[in-house]
């Protein structure tokens, strides 16, 4: 995982050539939850605020992914500051064309404060360039790489089981669940004919990622109905956030065209496998030289799965696994990501870690399974419906308290026979809802105020206890079926 090369800068003065032939631009950023919001501007708006940035109503953080604001009101956007407008950035190394759109220009934003120019505190994209500031004072970057794994439905309009119906949310208003079909049935993981039922949407994504800069790496099915898996190619930490994000704008967007419909909560189907969104972590020198490889091996590491980890490595792993219960609503951010997070389900319910460990919550890649410069850490706890820039922000944060405090490994590594939460299985047991997470998370003390701060801590807890809200307050199906007639 060596630096790559940087495309060159983009500057103000070259917009006007840029987008000669366009009249348009599309901008977007990011909310809590990882929904991209935006707007299409004209090409004169846009070349009157790429520097400076223009007003974006803050309300994009004082309401949930369904747009209902928030049961307390959070300090980043409210009644008593009038939702007021934050300052949006584009940043300018993020441009890309849109190919299912006429290849309409399109940017990134990152939200700013208009009193003070701070990132808010609750911006995704500043909150991952925070953390990766503290690495530049040592002249260390980080490089990144993501993997997700989802589910994809056959759309409404496909099965024309109701005419009436337009869209997956509106006939999931009438319909149970299960009656929306898999795109292809039964459990098929790297299988090479699954695929050519749906040939042209397979390779359509594949292509459209590689156009809209989010270039795939591997593409096959995984094990589950209708279930693919991507991982995309490893770059530099903060881009690789960017691009994790916009894989799923592209995925959703080409589906349309296919009357498909992905799906990437964590855990779409009761006994089946959930959807991971795993995240590879690296570090390097001014070089592109792995910082996380020792250089040979250590005969008197304190476990042979560390013998190629460097001690800032080990330091690196420490601060992970030390923080990570503390974490756990950036990592696992809704009611349905606790449902992955069970025994026996290929996802890891302890803070674990172990050498090409499949099932603990970190698996550390390493010589002699990898090349010395691919050595880095797997981080499997996340699902595919985290905000990847969080889960990035996160481990960065975790990290590098732990090369600052130079802390030591907390726990000892699993063997390749054991299993997570086993009678072997030394480390701490993860959160098994939402809020004992969150209760850890806004906790006064936790580990999360300390790499965080208070304001974005208070903030992000609070949205997760308007989701546990909701939820204490649904009545489900499993009740309705459960005591409609018994009780």
């Amino acid at each position: 995982m060596g630096r790559q090369e940087k495309e060159p800068e983009i500057t103000v003065e070259q917009l006007p050539d840029l987008l000669a032939n366009d009249n348009a631009i599309k901008l977007a950023g990011v909310d809590v939850d990882g929904q991209l919001r935006g707007k299409l501007v004209s090409k004169k708006k846009f070349l009157s605020i790429a520097k400076s940035g223009f007003g974006f109503c803050s309300v994009i953080f004082g309401w949930d992914m369904h747009d209902m604001t928030y049961v307390h009101e959070l300090k980043v956007s409210n009644k008593e500051n009038g939702y007021r407008d934050i300052i949006a950035v584009p940043d300018l190394q993020s441009y890309r064309r849109i190919p299912w759109e006429d290849n309409v220009p399109f940017f990134l934003v990152s939200f700013f404060d208009p009193d003070t120019r701070e990132p808010v505190s609750a911006c995704p994209r500043g909150l991952v360039k925070t953390q990766l500031e503290k690495f530049k004072t040592i002249k260390v970057e980080a490089m990144a790489g993501a993997e997700y794994e989802f589910y994809q439905f056959k759309s409404p309009s496909s099965t024309k089981t109701d005419s009436l119906t337009s869209g997956t949310a509106a006939f999931l208003q009438q319909n149970p669940p299960h009656s929306l079909p898999a795109l292809t049935e039964g459990m098929f993981g790297y299988s090479l004919t699954r695929p050519v039922h749906n040939s042209g949407y397979y390779y359509d994504i594949f292509n459209t990622c590689e156009a809209f800069k989010c270039n795939i790496e591997g593409w096959h099915t995984e094990s589950g109905p209708g279930v693919y898996e991507a991982a995309l190619e490893f770059g530099e930490a903060a881009q690789m956030a960017d691009r994790a994000s916009l894989f799923k704008y592209v995925v959703k967007s080409v589906a349309t065209k296919y009357d498909i419909t992905p799906c990437f909560m964590a855990k779409p189907k009761q006994g089946l496998p959930g959807n991971s969104g795993h995240m590879h972590i690296s570090l390097v020198d001014k070089n592109g030289d792995n910082l996380l490889f020792r250089g040979g091996k250590d005969e008197n590491a304190r476990y042979p799965d560390i013998e190629s980890l460097s001690d800032m490595g080990r330091h690196f792993l420490a601060g992970i696994l030390e923080g990570l219960p503390d974490v756990m609503p950036l990592v696992a951010p809704t009611i349905n990501s606790y449902k992955r997070l069970v025994e026996n389900f290929w996802a890891p319910v302890t803070v674990s870690w172990g050498l090409e460990h499949r099932a603990a919550s970190i698996r550390l890649i390493a010589p002699p399974t990898c090349k010395p410069a691919a050595t880095r850490f797997e981080i499997r706890v996340p699902g595919a419906d985290a905000n990847p820039y969080y889960v990035m922000a996160a481990m960065l944060a975790l990290g590098w308290r732990g090369i600052e405090k130079k802390l030591e490994i907390p726990c000892p590594p699993l063997g390749k026979g054991e299993e997570v939460g086993g009678e072997t299985d030394m480390g701490v047991r993860l959160a098994k809802n939402l809020k004992e997470a969150n209760d850890r998370f806004t906790r006064t003390g936790s580990i999360a105020r300390e790499v965080f701060g208070d304001e974005f801590v208070d903030h992000f807890g609070g949205t997760r206890e308007h989701e546990i809200r909701l939820w204490d307050e649904a009545v489900t199906d499993w009740e309705m079926k459960r005591y409609i007639e018994t009780v």
